[in-house]
């Protein structure tokens, strides 16, 4: 565990490492690198957890609570405190007074300290099990993305907010000659914040989703809302009273953030945001809401939206590794990542290798084949899978099947002897022809497959760029060895706003963005509007605004 604390000293460096995109972790993600004590400790503490108030009862307070884990299968009976929309945005309001108001090196002071009480080992567990038992996420997953991965992309935005918000000099005496005269006048420059923002979470990512929005509007001196999925509550509900009770510690208004819980049957979060004072909205999901969002008048947006990713296949080096590693990346956390791979696309002609050209049938059938020993695999295979979050993913991955006529490989549940009541599913794989464009044109969430037949490279490239292009993608993989097709692949989904990973093996996988290297999501197509993390996440949410003192002397 890195034991140097964050503070304003260090951020320059943390900067420095932004800026030249090499590998660099704060928070190790290892667990090894961690005592088996917090691990105790943590299910020790989710244990006592469930079938309980998460706080006392606050008499100004209802108390809410439906979440279900996928792992146990039964509801985990936490109730939180649920307060009133107009409460919450009157105690939001309230506290931007203050905060906005807060000068920026402050905020700095205070941000920094609340990395290094949600940055430790213990905090690290709690939100694995916390974020397991609610997404359903396995344990390592769980671990990995709430803490070590959330926090170091919260760092990231705030390494960016370093640079910004300390671009401009605070005040200047200006001075302009006249030749007989001097005109002299004093001038300061303000990062003014906006105002209220509102934080959507996600049921299947709330942790790491949200956390870098949270920061990028704290430390911009906007308060926050954060408004988790109802069935995932539980580890932003951890993050948000930590936050609170650094602002307690510092004497500031704990409701400069604040827990915003609601139920399936009876939300709140359009009502939140088409309240006046909520100025900011970070969303993760579906396209539907996202649509709605960009409706609304005076709000700053930020998205990340679904897309359909696709695959390439035109030649590999070792194509058994190369579909190995495939498989695995379609298998992880049961494809309920929006960066899992959906659509490949593969060439009547086949697919080069070193030993001869692989029919689309063969192919097929090598698919087919990893596939299974990825599922039946006794050790390898739960806690790739981890559970899904949602029946409805079920639902609809069954009715999708039926879309297709030929089918590799139909899903089965995964065998998890530790949780043997888990809503399980492995992958489900089809087969189309490219001429069935509106069956495989969209996304199908959770662990899908679908395998087209294209009738020439060129067709399948096509597709996949007019597919980012109509419907979003935020990540493409393709294997391919001719460096020609390859620089052609790039232009065309870079022309799109789509990055692409190629030829990966091994422990290179491309549901897996690295932060301070990777951007997750470029904001150029409908898969978002929002980068992790670049300079736009940060500045869109202050403006810079100009003061001038007439003087004539200094």
């Amino acid at each position: 565990m890195n034991s140097n604390p964050i503070s304003i000293d260090n951020l320059e460096a943390l900067y420095s490492n932004y800026t030249n995109r090499q590998f660099y972790a704060f928070y190790p993600e290892d667990l090894r690198a961690y005592d088996t004590s917090f691990n105790t400790n943590a299910l020790a503490k989710f244990q006592n957890t469930l079938n309980s108030d998460f706080h006392q009862m606050d008499p100004s307070a209802s108390l809410l609570g439906e979440e279900v884990s996928p792992f146990l299968n039964v509801g985990l009976g936490i109730n939180y405190n649920a307060y009133s929309n107009d409460i919450l945005i009157q105690n939001s309001q309230n506290a931007f007074l203050d905060w906005s108001a807060f000068s920026v090196n402050k905020r700095f002071e205070v941000l920094c300290d609340i990395f290094n009480s949600l940055g430790t080992p213990q905090v690290f567990f709690d939100l694995a099990y916390a974020t397991m038992h609610t997404t359903g996420q396995s344990f390592m997953m769980s671990f990995q993305a709430s803490g070590p991965h959330a926090l170091d992309r919260g760092l990231e935005v705030l390494a960016v907010a370093y640079h910004e918000l300390n671009k401009f000099p605070s005040s200047v005496n200006w001075e302009k000659d006249f030749g007989k005269f001097s005109l002299k006048l004093f001038k300061n420059y303000k990062p003014v914040s906006v105002g209220v923002g509102l934080v959507i979470g996600c049921s299947t990512f709330p942790s790491w989703n949200s956390f870098p929005s949270i920061i990028a509007n704290l430390i911009t001196g906007n308060t926050v809302i954060v408004k988790p999925h109802p069935k995932a509550i539980l580890p932003l509900a951890i993050i948000v009273d930590i936050i609170q009770n650094v602002l307690d510690k510092h004497g500031l208004n704990k409701n400069i953030i604040q827990l915003a819980v609601d139920t399936v049957a009876n939300p709140i979060t359009k009502i939140l945001c088409e309240d006046p004072a909520v100025k900011l909205i970070d969303y993760t999901g579906g396209n539907s809401f996202a649509s709605y969002l960009y409706t609304l008048k005076n709000k700053i947006v930020f998205t990340e939206q679904a897309g359909v990713n696709s695959v390439l296949v035109d030649s590999s080096d070792n194509l058994d590794k190369s579909i190995q590693n495939l498989i695995f990346s379609a298998s992880l956390y049961s494809g309920q990542m929006c960066t899992a791979p959906q659509n490949i696309y593969v060439s009547k002609d086949g697919i080069k290798t070193p030993d001869g050209v692989i029919g689309f049938d063969d192919f097929c059938d090598k698919l087919k084949i990893a596939a299974e020993a990825m599922s039946q695999n006794p050790k390898a295979g739960p806690a790739t899978f981890g559970a899904i979050q949602n029946d409805n993913t079920l639902r609809n991955i069954e009715l999708k099947t039926n879309d297709f006529n030929e089918q590799i490989l139909l899903s089965n549940s995964i065998n998890n002897e530790e949780f043997t009541d888990a809503k399980t599913q492995s992958l489900t794989i089809v087969k189309t022809t490219s001429k069935e464009k509106k069956n495989f044109q969209n996304e199908i969430f959770g662990p899908f497959l679908i395998v087209i037949k294209t009738d020439s490279f060129e067709e399948s490239l096509a597709l996949a760029k007019e597919s980012a292009a109509q419907f979003g993608a935020i990540t493409c993989l393709a294997y391919c060895v001719d460096n020609i097709k390859m620089q052609q692949i790039e232009m065309e989904m870079n022309s799109v706003f789509t990055p692409v990973s190629f030829n990966f093996q091994g422990a290179a996988f491309v549901n897996q963005h690295a932060a301070f290297s990777d951007f997750h999501v470029t904001g150029g197509n409908p898969a978002g509007n929002a980068t992790f993390t670049d300079s736009n996440f940060v500045n869109r949410r202050y403006f810079w605004v100009g003061n001038r003192y007439y003087t004539e002397t200094f």
